[in-house]
C-alpha cells in the first residue's frame, strides 16, 4: 500500500499510533482504491512497501530496517478492522487471505465520522442496563446522541416511578425531590447519614434538570459523541441505584 507512506511518511510516526489509528489509515485508503471484484488481500498490500530488493539501491516506501516492526503494526490494524467487522472475508476467495470492506465500513463518509464510530465503541450495549441497552443504544449507533441521551434520562424517571408509585402529576426533579426526600423519600435509605441522603437527592434532581428537562423543552445540539458517552453511562449508574434501592424496600428493580 505505497499511499500509507505518503499519508503518513515518517515510520516513527506511524509506529506509535494504536491499531485502530492505523486501521483508520487503511480504511480510507481502501476506500479510495480501486479493486477487482472489490478483493484485496493484505500481504500483497503490504509488498507494495518493499519493492523487489533485487537491487541494492532500489528507494522503498519506508526504511528496510523497520520492516519487521512495519509488518507488525500492519498485522494489528487488519486484526483490529476484522475483529470490528470493517473487512471481512471475501466469499469463496476468504480461504486464501482475500478480504473486502464491510456494509458498515463503506458507509463511512469521512475520518471524523469514522472516529465517531470508534468512540461508539466505549459504549458496549452488554454493560448498558436493561431499560436503556436496546432503544438508547441503537439511537447512539444511528449517531442520534442528543435522541439517546433524552432517552437515556426518561428512563431514569419512569423508573423512579415505577419503583415509588407517585403520582403521573410529578415529574422531572419534582419527582426526583419527592423520591428522594432527605426525611420521607420512598428511595432515600435511612440508614445512611443526612449529609448522604442530601447528596443522593442532589444527584438525581441535577442529572434530570441537565441533560432530561432541558431536551424535553427544546432541540439540543449535542453532537459530541463523547459528551453522548458520559450522559448515558450517569443514567445508567443512577438506574442502578433506583434499583438497589427498590430491591431493599422489597420493590422490584
Amino acid at each position: 500500500m505505497h499511499e500509507l507512506a505518503r499519508a503518513v511518511p515518517d515510520v516513527e510516526v506511524l509506529l506509535k499510533l494504536e491499531p485502530e489509528q492505523v486501521g483508520a489509515k487503511l480504511l480510507f485508503l481502501l476506500r479510495k482504491r480501486k479493486f477487482q471484484n472489490d478483493m484485496f488481500h493484505p500481504g500483497n498490500l503490504e509488498s507494495e512497501l518493499w519493492p523487489s530488493s533485487t537491487y541494492p539501491g532500489q528507494q522503498t516506501a519506508y526504511p528496510r530496517d523497520k520492516r519487521a516492526d512495519l509488518s507488525l503494526a500492519l498485522s494489528e490494524a487488519w486484526a483490529w478492522l476484522g475483529a470490528q467487522g470493517l473487512i471481512v472475508p471475501a466469499g469463496s476467495q476468504g480461504q486464501y487471505g482475500w478480504w473486502t470492506l464491510s456494509r458498515r465500513a463503506r458507509k463511512f463518509e469521512s475520518e471524523a465520522e469514522f472516529a465517531n464510530y470508534a468512540v461508539a465503541r466505549l459504549l458496549p450495549r452488554e454493560a448498558l442496563h436493561p431499560k436503556i441497552a436496546e432503544k438508547v443504544w441503537l439511537a447512539f449507533m444511528r449517531v442520534e446522541f442528543d435522541v439517546a441521551a433524552f432517552q437515556a434520562m426518561k428512563a431514569v424517571e419512569v423508573a423512579v416511578r415505577d419503583a415509588t408509585g407517585l403520582p403521573d402529576g410529578l415529574i422531572g426533579t419534582k419527582l426526583m425531590q419527592a423520591a428522594f426526600s432527605v426525611e420521607s423519600g420512598p428511595l432515600t435509605d435511612m440508614s445512611a447519614e443526612a449529609g448522604e441522603r442530601a447528596g443522593r437527592l442532589q444527584l438525581f434532581v441535577g442529572a434530570i434538570a441537565c441533560y432530561k428537562n432541558p431536551h424535553s423543552h427544546r432541540d439540543v445540539d449535542l453532537n459530541d459523541p463523547a459528551e453522548a458517552v458520559e450522559i448515558i453511562l450517569l443514567a445508567n449508574h443512577l438506574l442502578r441505584i433506583v434499583d438497589a434501592r427498590a430491591k431493599a424496600k422489597g420493590g422490584k428493580p
